[in-house]
């Protein structure tokens, strides 16, 4: 095969996993408001890889040709271009589904959004009301003038990114003198086309406006949107409005800092964030039926490039749908799946008593996060406890593990906490806690130049109770982020644990973040970018010796994203060499399964349903004595080469059996599951005549069988 077909792209791999997203909401087996979840699910998706991934390929195009050949296998053109034919492909199967299909079922269940259907008097009187009341109140218009003048003469209102618009076309009205404007030109005639937009303030007001219910026992919502199209003329008296059309722009939204090597780091960020409000634009979404007269007066105005423009629906944003209140009825949404306890801990006078017995394992959302929660709460208070070291890449807004830092701070405890503030779209939030962490007296470590820290990992030392005995050291590693809300949608694990050798290397890690110290020869974590990458082309490479002694060679990998090519070509060798290899990967998988003579013993299986798999798991069979690591990192070039990710072994028989079989129900999945084919798309896996296995449930069920 050439070089190119032995990769698929990573963006239209992206795309692909975003498709299965979209699948979802297309099965008709799938409960109805979970259909309307996954559409709102791929709305921001969406969204966030144009502001992110086609950003960076329009960057990659502005490079010079040289520097372009040397860096890529493929030409970003192309790959843009065939991106944006995917988007528009995936676009029009979105819009019909939302409005021929799903908005149908809801009015068949009870929940009527209106969309331009003409409002009964009694609804159009309260969107009267409400809008003048209300709604006037954030609204910014900006009158362009005629079409001849392209440059208003005052300053526009900025178009910012995540901010929806109405752009309108209007003509004066013969039977009223219109509002003056400055825009407006003196010679023009009476009758021209005038332009304007508005802002739609879905940042400030609900989305969908709930109105009263009638007598046929429907729920009535009107679109924010349509609320401001039924009233548009009172922001535009003495004109009538010929045409009132949405749209969107897209602006670049990664971070950009040219040198983190010298200066504040912390200010840089700080100033990065106000500029992303100027950064150049990606996308101009806008409504299909708006005249192409309109469309280019925008181009102009904005200085747009063609290729910047996307014809859309009538509505933008739709992962606003999250927030629609959905019809009520045992069919018409997934039960929810509450939290389970673990009696082995709540039976347990503290969270430490129970890890002094034995290594403990947490699986969410199955399983409370109200342990972890705990961890931090009985640190904080313990007086055993005098040091807590901490690392945290996204939290919640409310965080409650922030808090608790800064009450053990308050309680004379040494809380020192790594603080990762380039992490994308969470950078504001994280300087946020810092600075209220910094200022009760938590010792605060920012980012590292050149590198993102993604690990998950805490310790907090305790004093024994032994006279002269050795402080006891208890480590929390996970997969996910110390986020309590997050952890109710993430599939997650965490460890919770005092093995010696291992408490001291995750010391060792911190030692690093905070003063730069050499983490050195490690025995026990995968440290990335020192030895994670290492030690599993090496584990990789034990299954080739025994595939080719003739023993079972299997290994089993889970991740959100397969990019990195060294891993990959490890793993085709691996094939060659006889090695069978399941690949449970969520989102982008650059490797091309199935492959005569290449690739022919690995499967990939992608898994979407409920929950986000969000875990990153590798079990190495090693001839019947299997090894299984849990970790922070995927296997892609930002994680192995640019993050300081944590992974770390399983030891506790009870913990890796629980970890096996976990895996085993996502494998055996032919209710959610997908294969991927050679082309990188979504082939079902399903037999009719096989018990139905849907891993999720299941997992959930084994969980709460295991806990009675």
């Amino acid at each position: 095969m050439k070089d190119s077909n032995l990769y698929h792209d990573r963006d239209v791999s992206w795309l692909s996993f975003n498709y299965r997203v979209l699948m979802e909401a297309a099965d008709p087996q799938v409960p109805l408001a979970d259909r309307i979840k996954f559409l709102a699910i791929y709305s921001a998706n969406m969204d966030e890889f144009f502001r992110v991934r086609v950003s960076a390929l329009r960057s990659l195009i502005r490079l010079r040709k040289k520097k372009i050949t040397k860096r890529l296998l493929t030409n970003p053109q192309q790959i843009l271009n065939q991106v944006l034919e995917i988007v528009d492909e995936q676009r029009n199967e979105f819009i019909a589904l939302f409005h021929e299909e799903l908005l149908p079922q809801l009015h068949q269940h009870g929940v009527m959004l209106y969309e331009e259907q003409i409002l009964p008097e009694a609804h159009r009187h309260e969107v009267e009301r409400f809008f003048r009341s209300t709604v006037l109140s954030y609204l910014q218009p900006v009158f362009i003038g005629a079409l001849r003048r392209t440059k208003p003469k005052h300053r526009l209102t900025f178009l910012d990114s995540r901010t929806l618009y109405l752009a309108l076309t209007l003509r004066p009205r013969a039977d009223a003198f219109p509002i003056t404007n400055p825009n407006d030109q003196p010679e023009s005639a009476p009758d021209e086309v005038r332009y304007a937009y508005l802002n739609i303030p879905a940042d400030k007001l609900p989305r969908f406006i709930a109105l009263s219910a009638l007598d046929d026992h429907q729920q009535y919502f009107a679109f924010l949107d349509d609320v401001i199209r039924a009233n548009v003329s009172v922001v535009f008296p003495g004109y009538e409005v010929l045409g009132c059309f949405s749209f969107k722009l897209n602006r670049a939204e990664d971070l950009d800092i040219k040198d983190e090597y010298h200066g504040n780091l912390v200010r840089k960020i700080k100033r990065q964030l106000k500029k992303r409000r100027t950064a150049p634009p990606v996308r101009f979404l806008y409504d299909g039926s708006a005249p192409p007269e309109l469309i280019q007066l925008f181009t102009n105005l904005f200085n747009l490039t063609p290729e910047e423009l996307q014809a859309g629906g009538r509505y933008h944003s739709l992962s606003a749908l999250m927030k629609l209140p959905m019809p009520k009825g045992p069919d018409l949404a997934t039960p929810v799946l509450v939290p389970l306890l673990k009696p082995e801990l709540d039976n347990q006078e503290s969270i430490f008593a129970a890890i002094d017995q034995r290594d403990r394992i947490l699986h969410f959302p199955y399983q409370s996060y109200e342990y972890v929660l705990r961890f931090f709460n009985e640190a904080a208070i313990d007086p055993l406890v005098y040091q807590i070291d901490v690392a945290l890449y996204r939290i919640a807004t409310d965080s409650l593990i922030a808090n608790a830092l800064i009450s053990a701070a308050h309680n004379g405890k040494q809380v020192n906490v790594f603080v990762e503030v380039k992490a994308r779209f969470d950078e504001a939030n994280n300087l946020r806690w810092a600075e209220q962490m910094e200022a009760a007296g938590v010792r605060i470590s920012y980012s590292l130049p050149g590198v993102k820290v993604h690990a998950k990992i805490a310790l907090v030392r305790r004093r024994a109770l032994t006279p002269g005995a050795k402080p006891i050291l208890y480590a929390y590693l996970a997969t996910g982020n110390f986020n309590e809300v997050t952890a109710e949608v993430y599939a997650d694990h965490g460890l919770l644990t005092k093995h010696k050798a291992m408490a001291r290397e995750v010391s060792r890690v911190f030692s690093y973040l905070a003063k730069g110290k050499a983490v050195g020869k490690l025995k026990h974590l995968l440290v990335a970018p020192f030895t994670l990458q290492d030690r599993y082309l090496d584990l990789i490479d034990q299954e080739i010796e025994h595939a080719r002694r003739g023993r079972r060679a299997h290994i089993t990998l889970k991740m959100n994203g397969l990019e990195d090519q060294v891993m990959i070509e490890k793993l085709y060798e691996a094939s060659r060499a006889g090695v069978y290899i399941d690949l449970l990967v969520r989102g982008i998988c650059c490797l091309v399964p199935g492959v005569t003579g290449m690739s022919e013993t690995i499967r990939v299986v992608r898994l979407v349903d409920i929950f986000l798999e969000h875990a990153r798991v590798a079990i190495f069979h090693n001839n019947g004595r299997e090894e299984i690591y849990l970790a922070s990192a995927d296997w892609m070039v930002r994680n192995l080469y640019h993050r300081v990710e944590v992974g770390f072994p399983l030891y506790d028989s009870q913990v890796r059996a629980e970890i096996s079989q976990i895996i085993a129900f996502q494998l055996a999945d032919n209710t959610k599951a997908c294969l991927i084919d050679l082309q990188g798309h979504n082939q079902p896996i399903r037999d009719p005549d096989a018990p139905q296995v849907r891993a999720q449930i299941a997992a959930y069920d084994w969980l709460k069988q295991l806990a009675q």
